[in-house]
């Protein structure tokens, strides 16, 4: 009688260590969100000049640099999404002057309902949004380039054709028919109690806040969302594989517009003036509040949080300086080594969680 033989057992194969698994995974993760280092330098921001000043953390001086942030926030969003997409607009910063200049001058001169001068400014700076991003797309130009042309060109036309138009190169608003309307929502301000003083949030700060919110969940959440990060990290690929390139890089400049000429109506109607140079000089604060809160030069790589952090970082530092009582002309330092530092860290920050297991 034979008895029958056991099978072989057959030796257990390890799978091999996932990554995801690993014991510095969540750290992996955490380093690869670009806005990490922005909260970081927000934080230590604050708390230096909370301790180092009397008037910074309180209700007062909180109000004046959350304002100031605000503003700047909203540029360095929209200009965020569109460095995502591996482009620059120098224009930005000039848009807001002419389209803050567009609507006043409709208003004053023309006695045109506020909300049709407030349309007809946003009408524009699509426009010129669409031609920005047409020219790039169809001269192969550096957007660099281009939109350093419209903003050369927006600059003087703001000066010249303004005092053509109206014999000067400023205007105000306040005793214009409509204004109060076009106040409540974009210049109104909520006052809030607190122990040692009252915080003032004007309407810019809800309107970052709402920026910053709908532009991340595009960005997270949305097929255009893949689109943006696709076409500045791979144009050409993203184009085999069906991305609609033109369309959203001409979008993404239609954005920065759209942005502008929302600052321009916030800062029309909360300070009821604007002049031909509003806006003028502040393209790069925005490209550099975008590289702070993690942005690439090279695109493909960035976040919406981030660059509002990197708004907030420049405001707070702007007012800390004025509460120190330091010379103001060493934010202008503080700017460059800003920059120079978020890209190394973020290169750095990038390739190390690459390598992170």
């Amino acid at each position: 009688m034979s008895t029958a033989e056991a099978p072989a057992k057959v030796p257990e194969v390890q799978p091999e260590g996932d990554e995801r698994l690993g014991k510095n995974a969540g750290l992996a993760r955490i380093l690869r969100r670009p806005e990490v280092g922005a909260a970081v330098a927000a934080l230590v921001i604050f708390i230096f000049f909370a301790t180092t000043t009397s008037a910074f953390a309180k209700p007062g001086g909180a109000s004046t640099w959350i304002l100031t942030s605000s503003a700047f926030g909203i540029m360095a969003v929209a200009v965020a999404l569109l460095m995502i997409g591996g482009e620059f607009d120098l224009s930005a910063g000039a848009m807001i002057g002419t389209t803050g200049l567009t609507t006043g001058i409709l208003m004053t001169e023309y006695d045109l309902n506020v909300w049709i001068a407030i349309l007809a400014s946003l009408v524009l700076a699509v426009a010129i949004g669409v031609m920005n991003g047409v020219l790039v797309l169809r001269t192969g130009l550096p957007s660099f380039i281009v939109t350093l042309g419209t903003f050369f060109v927006l600059q003087g036309v703001n000066l010249a054709l303004t005092k053509v138009l109206i014999g000067k190169v400023s205007l105000s608003v306040r005793d214009a028919p409509g204004y109060t309307d076009g106040q409540q929502i974009f210049g109104s301000f909520t006052k809030i109690a607190m122990g040692d003083g009252t915080l003032t949030i004007y309407a810019v700060t809800w309107w970052w806040i709402v920026v910053t919110a709908v532009a991340s969940w595009v960005l997270l959440r949305t097929r255009p969302g893949n689109w943006i990060f696709a076409v500045g990290g791979a144009q050409q690929s993203a184009r085999q594989v069906g991305v609609p390139v033109a369309r959203t890089k001409i979008g993404l400049f239609v954005t920065t517009a759209t942005a502008g000429w929302l600052v321009g109506m916030l800062a029309l109607f909360k300070t009821t003036t604007v002049q031909s140079v509003t806006g003028v000089g502040q393209e790069f604060i925005f490209i550099i509040c975008a590289v702070v809160g993690g942005c690439l030069l090279t695109g493909g790589y960035g976040s919406a949080v981030g660059a509002a952090l990197g708004a907030l970082i420049y405001g707070m530092v702007s007012q800390g300086i004025v509460y120190e009582g330091w010379d103001n002309n060493w934010l202008y330092t503080f700017l460059g080594v800003m920059l120079l530092g978020a890209v190394l860290v973020n290169n750095w920050v990038k390739s190390r969680a690459e390598k992170v297991r």
